[in-house]
């Protein structure tokens, strides 16, 4: 199934300095993500955090292991196979309650997986007093026997039966052992108990190497008791100069929490800054789009102002031409006027002429 993340946060990761063991080093330049690890392979739990493709954290749970508080927003543990202790800072008192839960339900998992094992292994290096049901115990086939730890030693003495223990066989035993179904169930037996012989080897294999990572083990929890020793030496050394260390300290979270106030302002600052770049980019479209249509109304127009010159200057001939037509019915209208002038005289003279002859 392969190593998997069961539970992740974010801190800023330290180390105790090697050569002063007082001063932390960060290992990294800016939060990142601490993760608790399960391998279900080897049963154990592994925290785990990278910068990039650098690991900075790298620590095997054991049940040795402590995760102290130190203040409300830091928390320290110390991991003797990778010889240092490492510093964790939260954003909040809830981020650093939450990791501290979660280290010691992980720390009593390791405890008990390691419970187990070690009873798994006590069971399996243990004498056994009798054989395995369903197996006969043969006249003819030499038995081995169990693998026992002499006086509590790490030593384990492999007891091989000799000569002498085995019965000898009687008469009627060897005529019985020569008919065929007999022999068969020999066989069988026999292959049965060197399946067990090769079980039992096996578990002294693998005990053998048990005791050999528990002396591992044990070397190295006498050297961490050493390194924690000379700890507490050191510490209480420096327990005169307590006072200067926690006001220190109180400057420092002070400093962090007016620097983390600061970025939460310059963040907000830029979310704003970014939500009005979005409506200058806005307004500007806007404005390409109205110069556009200003551009089109303003050609329209100017094709509007040479159509209306055109009619003006044609309303201009067409009333010259009605000028001109007006006088021409004037003058005609003169010419009638005297042709009906005329006219009348030339009637009235007809009239006279006629009256004058009747």
């Amino acid at each position: 199934m392969g190593e998997q993340p069961i539970y992740s946060t974010r801190a800023h990761v330290f180390q105790i300095d090697p050569n002063t063991k007082k001063n932390w080093l960060p290992t990294s330049k800016h939060a990142v993500t601490v993760s608790y690890f399960y391998d279900s392979t080897r049963n154990v739990y592994r925290i785990i955090s990278l910068d990039g493709t650098k690991a900075i954290i790298n620590s095997t749970i054991s049940p040795n292991m402590t995760f102290t508080k130190t203040s409300q927003k830091f928390g320290q543990w110390a991991d003797s196979r990778a010889n240092t202790v490492y510093g964790l800072g939260f954003s909040t008192e809830h981020h650093l309650s939450k990791f501290a839960e979660k280290f010691a339900e992980y720390k009593e998992a390791a405890r008990l997986a390691k419970e187990k094992s070690q009873e798994k292994m006590e069971m399996a290096t243990s004498p056994s007093q009798e054989s395995p049901g369903g197996e006969l115990s043969s006249p003819l086939t030499p038995v081995t026997p169990p693998m026992e730890n002499i006086n509590g030693t790490d030593e384990i003495c492999d007891m091989t039966p000799n000569s002498d223990s085995r019965p000898e066989p009687s008469q009627n035993a060897l005529a019985f052992a020569h008919s065929p179904a007999m022999t068969k169930h020999w066989e069988a037996e026999l292959e049965a108990l060197k399946g067990n012989n090769a079980k039992l080897t096996a578990a002294l294999l693998e005990s053998t190497a048990n005791v050999k990572q528990w002396k591992q083990q044990l070397a190295a929890y006498q050297e961490e008791a050493e390194r924690l020793h000379k700890r507490v030496t050191e510490l209480e050394c420096q327990s005169n100069q307590t006072p200067v260390i926690k006001s220190q300290k109180t400057e420092l979270n002070q400093t962090i929490e007016e620097l983390e106030n600061t970025l939460r302002d310059k963040e907000e600052e830029m979310e704003k800054l970014k939500e009005e770049l979005e409506t200058m980019n806005d307004l500007m479209e806007q404005k390409d789009t109205l110069t556009q249509k200003l551009e089109e109304t303003e050609l329209r127009s100017r094709v509007l102002e040479e159509q209306l010159a055109g009619a003006e200057q044609r309303l201009e001939e067409n009333q010259e031409e009605q000028e001109n037509f007006r006088k021409s019915l004037r003058t005609l209208l003169e010419l009638l006027d005297g042709k009906i002038f005329e006219l009348t005289e030339l009637r009235d003279t007809l009239a006279r002429l006629i009256e004058e002859a009747s």
